[in-house]
C-alpha cells in the first residue's frame, strides 16, 4: 500500500462510520488488503487498478463511496479510531 496520510484516514473512516460497527473490522481489512494490491498491480503493469485506484488506502475508500459523506458523529470518531489503530499496527518498528 502507498504511503498512508491523513486524508487516507479520514476517507477510510467515512466508509466505515456509514456501516454497524460490528462489521467495520473485516471492511477495514478488506480495504486495506485491496489498496495493498492495487498498489502492487499499479507497480506491476504502471497503470491503475481498474476498480482499487492507484494503492492508496483513500483511493481505495473513493472507489466504495456511494453517497455523500456522514456527519462527523460518534460513529466516525469511532471509525476514525479504527483505522488509525489499524495502521500503527502495521507499521514495522525501526531497528
Amino acid at each position: 500500500m502507498r504511503k498512508v496520510l491523513v486524508c487516507d484516514l479520514t476517507a477510510a473512516a467515512q466508509i466505515l462510520a456509514l456501516r454497524p460497527a460490528p462489521e467495520r473490522a473485516a471492511l477495514l481489512d478488506s480495504l486495506i488488503d485491496q489498496a495493498h494490491a492495487a498498489d502492487l498491480y499499479a507497480r506491476r503493469f504502471g497503470r491503475l487498478h481498474p476498480v482499487w485506484g492507484n494503492g492508496s488506502l483513500m483511493a481505495r475508500a473513493l472507489a466504495e463511496r456511494r453517497q455523500s459523506n456522514p456527519p462527523q458523529d460518534r460513529d466516525y470518531w469511532q471509525s476514525l479510531s479504527l483505522v488509525s489503530a489499524a495502521i500503527a499496527a502495521r507499521i514495522k518498528p525501526a531497528l
